[in-house]
Order: C-alpha cells, then sequence, then structure tokens
C-alpha cells in the first residue's frame, strides 16, 4: 500500500473513531435538584436513626414555644435528648424521651420524668421525626420550585444546596406556624456522594404572623446504635 493511501486510511479511521471518543469524555447529566432530593428522602426513610441539632433565630421572650434542641431519634418512634422551650417568660431546658407516642420530661421543680402532653410546651411528638408520613423526610417530598445552589466542601464531602418553598401547613405540623397559608422558605445541604441531608434552614412566621424566623436543623451519625427506652415515671 502507498503512503498516500495508508495516510487517507488512517485519517478515515480517525474520522470514524471521533465521534466515539467525545461520547467517551462526555460527563454525566447533573443531578436535578427533585432528584437529589428524592435520594435524600430515601435515604431518612431507610435509616435507622439519626442524631440531631436544631437552633432558631427570631424566637420570642415570651409564650411558649420551641427554641432549640439536640438528641437522638431512632425507628419505630423514639427520641432522646433536649428541648429548650420558651415558658412563662424564661427557657427552659427539658430532658425529654418520647417512645411509641408516649412523651416524658423532667419538669423544673419535679423529681424524675412525668409524662406529659407535647402541646403545651408548643411542641410534637420528637419521636415522630423519622416517620416517612408525619416526619422530616415530607419537608423534601412536599418541596415546591426546588433549585440547586452552590456546591461546597463540608468536613471533607461535597454537599449541595437545594433551595425551595415548603406549604406553611405541613410545617405547622411538623415545627409550628402563625400562620399556615404562607409559604416557608427552605434551603436543605445534601452529601452528594450518600444522599444524606445535613442541614435545614426553613424561614417563615414560626413564631408570630407576619414575622419571619428561621429555624436551623442539622442531622449526622445516621444509623448509630441508639437504645431508647421508657424512663420511670416520678
Amino acid at each position: 500500500m502507498s503512503l498516500r493511501r495508508s495516510g487517507i486510511a488512517l485519517i478515515s479511521l480517525a474520522l470514524l473513531a471521533g465521534p466515539a471518543l467525545v461520547g467517551c469524555g462526555s460527563e454525566e447529566p447533573e443531578e436535578s435538584a427533585a432528584d437529589l432530593l428524592g435520594r435524600a428522602k430515601e435515604h431518612l426513610d431507610e435509616t435507622s436513626s439519626a442524631h440531631f441539632v436544631l437552633d432558631s433565630e427570631g424566637a420570642p421572650s415570651s409564650g411558649t414555644a420551641l427554641v432549640g434542641g439536640e438528641g437522638d431519634i431512632a425507628r419505630p418512634a423514639s427520641f432522646e435528648g433536649t428541648l429548650q422551650v420558651v415558658a412563662l417568660g424564661s427557657k427552659v431546658d427539658l430532658q425529654v424521651v418520647s417512645v411509641d407516642g408516649t412523651v416524658y420530661a423532667e419538669l423544673p421543680f419535679a423529681d424524675g420524668f412525668s409524662v406529659i402532653e407535647p402541646a403545651q410546651f408548643g411542641i410534637g411528638d420528637p419521636g415522630a421525626l423519622l416517620d416517612p408520613e408525619t416526619g422530616i423526610s415530607q419537608l423534601l417530598a412536599e418541596a415546591q420550585s426546588a433549585e440547586l445552589g452552590e456546591e461546597r466542601r463540608v468536613d471533607g464531602e461535597v454537599v449541595r444546596e437545594v433551595t425551595a418553598e415548603l406549604p406553611g401547613d405541613l410545617v405547622e405540623q411538623i415545627l409550628t406556624s402563625k400562620d399556615p397559608s404562607q409559604a416557608v422558605r427552605a434551603r436543605f445541604s445534601v452529601a452528594t456522594e450518600s444522599g444524606e441531608l445535613r442541614r435545614a434552614e426553613l424561614t417563615g412566621p414560626f413564631f408570630a404572623a407576619g414575622e419571619n424566623a428561621t429555624y436551623t436543623l442539622e442531622l449526622s451519625d445516621f444509623g448509630a446504635d441508639v437504645d431508647i427506652t421508657a424512663p420511670p415515671t416520678g
């Protein structure tokens, strides 16, 4: 074969191989905001337990309201930790245990745990936070107008933000709202590799109608070995 014919053959092979080579080097399509939230919900619904820290900004100094907390939540319906509430004009740290729908708390000036009605302290049942139908994952399932935000590295892992709006009546059921007709702004942070929800920042009329406040929920230690039992009551 002549050099000229060899050259033509090589050029032809290169042209044929070109599209295939380009295809091999192309990047995977970016995961949508809805898909990322869906993956976070699936992970949350499958985990056996999680540790959470709750904080707030714009909380009142009077009335009755949940303003913070930290503890462990575990399936099927249990919680153990501290919830900070505003009651009688001051902040109170309540040691709380919830097992199968019964909520216990160490009340000020009382010995040991007592069974309480959570609504009296402006809180819901913290043991229900991992329930797929009534818990945190409902915020992910009902997120509206979800959009991808910035991507950053936190503690060695890549986390992607998703902004969205949540129905106010749904947030009222899980946390609180003084105007359930008003949508709540949400900013979720999801670990892109594991799909774990790391943080949820919610802004809405939690403590007064027409006045925005913020709850920030951070989750960690998914699937840790957590054993929660009902305490003896005094």
